[in-house]
Parts: structure tokens; sequence; C-alpha cells
């Protein structure tokens, strides 16, 4: 009897130990089908990194390369230029640039907004130079020729026609203009003339003849300036040389 029990004692552990050693062979079997070089992963984590990997295969394709997608981030700069200009334009409104073609910032020049010299000069003989500085903080105007009267005139010299400009004389705020006074002719044939220490300058308006507004008196040399018949005067001009030509 002790030997039948042996015998079946000894059947039952070897199936027993091949069941282990199966069992260790299927799990080998499975962790070296499962291991692809990186360890043993979870395959819920495979797929979600080959999702995503699609994703960003598909953004790049979308834009061509991932060189697009910087270029894209250039077309957003093109953006920032037009907000750039948006911000030169609230600049403006709030006075950061002032635009003279507004007609808010423009005012025609007279002896309210100017201050105005009259200077002879040493050449041409006989001339004097009008000179009138925009001390405003608008453009202003001058339009056509100053209307001068020295002493006690009743009218007004002669203007030199050949003098016009082309476009009206505007002054930017610290800016000046000019106009040029033949005082006297040099051959004497202005006939018999007079001393004169006092002038005034009259300003016209953008309709000619008309008064724009405060006339100036500048001051004349000490000693006077000498006038005759052939006294005549320019148009305003924007440099000297020009108001001293004629």
């Amino acid at each position: 009897m002790r030997t039948l029990r042996t015998a079946r004692s000894a059947r039952t552990v070897r199936p027993a130990r091949l069941l282990a050693v199966t069992g260790a062979a299927l799990t080998a079997l499975v962790l070296t089908a499962c291991d692809n070089g990186m360890g043993t992963r979870d395959e819920g984590s495979a797929e979600r990194s080959t999702s995503t990997s699609r994703s960003t295969g598909s953004s790049a394709s979308a834009d061509g390369t991932s060189g697009s997608t910087t270029g894209g981030s250039t077309s957003t700069g093109g953006g920032g230029s037009t907000t750039g200009g948006s911000t030169a334009d609230k600049a403006s409104s709030k006075g950061g640039t002032t635009d003279p073609s507004a007609p808010e910032n423009r005012v025609t020049c007279n002896g309210s907004n100017t201050t105005v010299t009259a200077q002879p000069v040493s050449r041409p003989l006989n001339h004097l130079l009008i000179t009138v500085k925009n001390t405003g903080a608008k453009y202003c105007d001058l339009y056509y020729n100053p209307t001068v009267r020295f002493g006690e005139a009743q009218s007004a010299p002669r203007v030199f026609e050949e003098s016009q400009p082309q476009a009206v004389v505007t002054l930017a705020p610290g800016e000046s203009g000019y106009a040029g006074v033949l005082l006297a002719a040099a051959d004497g044939s202005g006939g018999e003339g007079t001393t004169e220490k006092k002038v005034v300058i009259h300003f016209q308006g953008a309709e000619a003849g008309s008064d724009a507004g405060s006339p100036a008196s500048p001051a004349l040399p000490a000693k006077g300036v000498y006038v005759d018949n052939s006294v005549a005067v320019t148009y305003w001009q924007s440099t000297m040389e020009d108001a001293l030509q004629y």
C-alpha cells in the first residue's frame, strides 16, 4: 500500500511541475511579444501616442512644413503692422502729429499770430525785407501780398505781379515767410520822395483784397527809409532770396 501511494504522489507532482514550467514559458513569450526595445508599455498609452503623432503630422501637412508654421507667425507680424498704423492714427488724433491739410489746424496769418520785422538790406539797393514768423500753435497761410502803408499814405504800393508764387505760402509754427519792398529807384527815376519812419503791414484773406485781421506795425530804423514813386512790393515768398530778387 505504501508503494502505491508513493507512485500516485509522484504522478501528481510531475503534472504540477510541468504546468509551472509551461506557465513560465508562456509568460516569457508574452513579455517578449510586448517588448519592442522600449520596455513593457501599456497598450492604451501606445494608442494615445500614435493618435498624438498622427495629429501633429496632420497639422504640419496643413501648413506644408514646420517652416510654414513660422510663416504663419510672419503673417501675424503683418497684422502688427496694421495695428501700428492704428497707433499712429491715435497719436495723430491726440495731437502727436498735426495734419496741415485739416481745416481745424490752419488759420490765416495776421498780426495777432505772427511777429513782423521790416529791415533795409544792403543788396539790392533801396530794398526793404519784411519777415513774418508764425508764433501760433497752428499752420498759417500768407495770401497774396502784404498791403503796405508808409507814413500817412492813402494808397498801397503797386505789386510785382511776376513775383506771384505757384502756391500759397504756408508757415508751420516757428517758420517764416518773406516779402520784398522796392523803396526807391536807384537811378532817381522815381521822382521826389520822402523819408518815412512808420509802416503798417496789412494781411489779406483767402479772397483777394479781403482783410485777414490784425495788422502789424514793425519798427523802422530811427532815421527812417526813403520812399519815392517807384515803391513796389512782392507777393509773399517762402525764402528771402525770392523776396529780394525784384
